[in-house]
């Protein structure tokens, strides 16, 4: 049997928490509950009541085969406003408050280094106020509460946009993350000319393809990510990395699908699906349907149109916030 794990986050109202991490592959199941409080036992009417010091919380179960506690930190903070100290959006008062509930020294590095990143992204103009606590007893919620947005979906989407969650989460964060990647720019085909080498401007404007096997990362095994080689922007992990036999790098899923673009390529009298960097506008090379666990997917990608930043130069290089990601965890080879 594959390996659990448990992880837990308080985010302010539980109902909302628990639909972002449900949808995620390599997660098994989630609980609304609470969590953070010095007494054994806490139920609704307590914790609304004040009468504890416990979290609204969830805590989710998780094959960390498929995926990461970082990548749970990440996704985390795009369901909040970390600025917050007083609560959640229209929820105010202790319980509402945000937190990182760490069970090992592991997982309190991580939550540290990631909450750091964010502060030091510039994202926000304020301190990050989410607590990085030691985990205490989780209580599980009554049963009314647990997949709530399954049970009452239109309570449960009049009281999100009401509450002003549903605006940051699927507005604001855009905006901000948007805001950071304007960084991204293609230069000019001049600037490209003189900074690509013949195949890499081959392969990233006009289409091309380099040789299988006699390429830079088709056999890298090395820890990092995989960047536009015309624009920076993040495309791909060697976490998601495996060895395809096919003789070029080959992902099963995109580091940050909105650096991605797909697009029907009718060329060789056949139909294939192109890979596309967003900002750099860069051809990538193709994604198949062929992959492994967990995507099904094989994102064949040319070296050429790739620079790797290894794990342990990711700061110095501009990428500080995904070094949360590596955790010791290999490759897929």
């Amino acid at each position: 049997m594959a390996e659990e794990r448990t992880a837990n986050f308080g985010g302010g109202c539980f109902w909302c928490m628990e639909p972002p991490f449900e949808q995620l592959a390599g997660v098994i199941d989630v609980q609304a509950g609470y969590s953070g409080g010095t007494e054994e036992e806490a139920t609704y009417e307590q914790v609304s009541g004040g009468r504890t010091a416990h979290y609204e919380a969830v805590q989710v179960r998780y094959d960390p085969m498929k995926i990461s506690y970082g990548e749970l930190v990440e996704v985390f903070w795009k369901q909040i406003d970390p600025t917050d100290s007083g609560g959640q959006f229209a929820d105010r008062g202790s319980q509402y408050k945000t937190a990182i509930f760490y069970q090992n020294e592991k997982e309190r590095e991580v939550a540290e280094v990631s909450k750091e990143n964010l502060q030091q992204s510039g994202l926000f103009d304020k301190p990050i106020q989410t607590e990085i606590l030691s985990a205490r007893p989780f209580y599980q919620a009554e049963e009314y509460h647990q997949d709530y947005y399954k049970k009452n979906y239109a309570h449960y989407s009049a009281y999100k946009a009401g509450s002003g969650r549903k605006d940051f989460v699927e507005k604001v964060w855009p905006q901000k993350l948007a805001q950071q990647q304007g960084r991204y720019q293609k230069p000019s085909d001049k600037e490209l000319r003189s900074k690509l080498s013949g195949l890499q401007y081959k392969v990233t404007q006009k289409e091309g393809t380099e040789p299988a096997f006699r390429n830079e990362y088709w056999d890298n095994k090395a820890e990092g990510i995989y960047v536009d080689i015309v624009s920076g922007e993040p495309l791909f992990s060697s976490k998601d990395k495996f060895k395809s036999g096919t003789g070029w790098p080959s992902f099963t899923k995109p580091l940050d699908v909105e650096n991605i673009v797909e697009k029907k390529d009718r060329s060789f009298f056949t139909i294939r699906t192109e890979v596309r960097s967003s900002h750099g506008d860069s051809h990538l090379g193709h994604v198949f349907a062929d992959g492994p666990a967990p995507t099904g997917l094989r994102y064949c990608i040319n070296s050429a149109s790739l620079r790797f930043i290894p794990r342990d130069k990711l700061g110095e290089e501009g990428y500080g916030e995904y070094r949360v990601l590596f955790e010791g965890k290999e490759g897929r080879e």
